[in-house]
């Protein structure tokens, strides 16, 4: 099997320790890859939550709350920055209690 997926140009993109623009970068093409260009991340809000559960909880659960809230806003439908805020406040608050041990 190849892999058809074009190499990044050396030329424009971010130097690898430029973390802010290479998120930024990677951001940008992965929202284009998945037919959300146009759509604003607020980076440092989802590194934010991610840092919020990987401590409160345990690190594994940083990317899958991510992922949940992603599908939380989603469904939501309405505004995306609005409904993240609240997903985002609700992980916090849920990892913030520890009342989610089996």
């Amino acid at each position: 099997m190849t892999d058809d997926t074009p190499s990044p140009d050396p030329a424009t993109a971010p130097a690898p320790d430029d973390h802010g623009a290479l998120l930024r970068s990677w951001t940008d093409a992965l929202l284009a890859e998945l037919d959300l260009a146009g759509t604003e991340v607020d980076i440092d809000a989802v590194l934010g939550l991610a840092g919020v559960v990987a401590r409160g909880v345990v690190r594994p659960a940083a990317p899958l709350t991510a992922f949940l809230v992603g599908l939380a806003v989603g469904r939501a439908g309405a505004d995306a920055p609005e409904a993240f805020e609240r997903a985002a406040h609700r992980a916090r608050a849920l990892a913030a209690t520890g009342d989610f041990a089996a």
